[in-house]
């Protein structure tokens, strides 16, 4: 038989803990189950937040893009073949979703009242609308044939607000070119996804005009881009693409093409790294008083089971495991209170936000397995290794002493 556990386990419901310290361990419980509560939550928005406005990011750019080395962010590329030897292999890589052809192309929308400068990305058959698609506000997504260029494009809400402009209106784009050009479009749909930067820049059309306005033949495309399955993997994929990719074409990551949008959202982690180390602090504090106010509460019975034989370690076992009873029990509360705050914030969107600002209308959430067990397995670890040191003051009770203690 485990005898310090028996002997905790008889300590833990105990009748008589209306005493002192049985308000402490319902102190350090709840000072537990908030301090979890606290870091599930502020993982789950803080990955959600990461999470929602990379999605976003990449829904402008793709995961990957292959493009000539002279690419650059004058969104005038250099023009390559769409038909190339290394696609199937590229198509066939573990991890690879989906390759589409794209181009861009500088311009100035030009209404009556206003002007916007934009860039207009060129799509074709083979685009995926997995992302536009769910952030259509008014109209619909493109519909390209195969015989005739498509005279439609597709304008962001923010473009659509500063220029008056309503799907079935017709707009004229002036592009940047020597001589310079117009081209006349009808806005077919409305997209917003909330990421200004993005919003104020991109418009959707077919990637037939840009290939007639730079007077490319209809092999010659300004990139593809590559969508993978996981985002952690990117690199990884990235290193294959460019083994497969001919000397002259570059692979480029999302990262690699907004840095300073990934930058931002990885100094997010520090604030995490922060809230996660102070809630534990205070956690093990008040388990460490919770432990100290327990042994002085016990004395007597610590120097019976010193006179009966029993050794130091196995009085601090006593208290270590009594202390993991109360550790256990605020991480169970702790739980119950962050998943439910998670649950009732992503099922209604409790709390919103001006998306003008943080990119999103409300608080996002982002609810992982893993994270969620490294939170409650470090917060009972730690706890537990803070403890060890105090308990060693029962190793200076002479049983004696405590026996006669009152």
């Amino acid at each position: 038989m485990n005898t310090p556990l028996f002997i905790a386990r008889r300590l833990g419901t105990d009748k008589k803990g209306k005493s002192f310290a049985g308000l402490i361990r319902k102190i350090s419980v709840l000072s537990i189950a908030l301090g979890l509560a606290v870091m599930i939550i502020a993982v789950a928005v803080v990955t959600g937040f990461q999470s929602e406005i990379r999605e976003k990011v990449i829904g402008f750019g793709a995961h990957i893009q292959v493009t000539n080395l002279d690419y650059n962010v004058s969104y005038e590329p250099t023009p390559i073949s769409r038909e190339q030897d290394f696609l199937e292999p590229l198509k066939g890589l573990e991890g690879i979703r989906h390759v589409q052809a794209f181009a861009t192309k500088s311009g100035i929308i030009k209404t009556d009242e206003d002007i916007h400068g934009i860039v207009m990305k060129g799509i074709g058959t083979d685009f995926d609308w997995s992302f536009f698609g769910d952030r259509m506000v008014a109209g619909t997504p493109l519909l390209f044939s195969d015989s005739a260029r498509s005279d439609e494009v597709i304008v962001s809400k923010f473009i659509a607000n500063r220029l008056k402009l309503e799907p079935g209106q017709t707009i004229f784009v002036y592009f940047i070119q020597e001589p310079p050009a117009i081209r006349r479009f009808t806005v077919a749909g409305i997209y917003e996804t909330g990421l200004e930067e993005l919003d104020k820049v991109f418009i959707l059309g077919d990637i037939r005009h840009i290939q007639r306005l730079n007077r490319w033949d209809e092999s010659q495309i300004g990139g593809f881009e590559v969508l993978v399955n996981d985002f952690s993997n990117i690199e990884s994929i990235k290193g294959a693409v460019y083994e497969l990719i001919p000397y002259d074409l570059n692979a480029r990551s999302i990262r690699d093409i907004y840095p300073q949008i990934f930058d931002w959202l990885a100094l997010l982690d520090m604030n995490v790294y922060v809230i996660l180390f102070l809630m534990v602090l205070v956690a093990g504090i008040n388990m460490i008083t919770t432990l100290l106010i327990a042994v002085l509460e016990k004395t007597n019975m610590i120097g019976v089971l010193k006179a009966v034989g029993g050794s130091n370690l196995l009085v601090r076992k006593v208290f270590l495991y009594n202390a993991s009873f109360t550790i256990a029990k605020g991480l169970f509360w702790g739980n119950v209170a962050g998943l439910l705050v998670c649950w009732m914030q992503s099922s209604f969107g409790i709390i919103t936000l001006p998306q003008d600002s943080y990119y999103v209308s409300q608080v996002p959430i982002n609810l992982e397995l893993l994270p969620l067990l490294l939170l409650n397995l470090g917060t009972f670890v730690i706890c537990m290794v803070m403890l060890i040191f105090p308990s060693m003051i029962v190793t200076r009770i002479s049983p004696v002493k405590a026996i006669t203690f009152r």
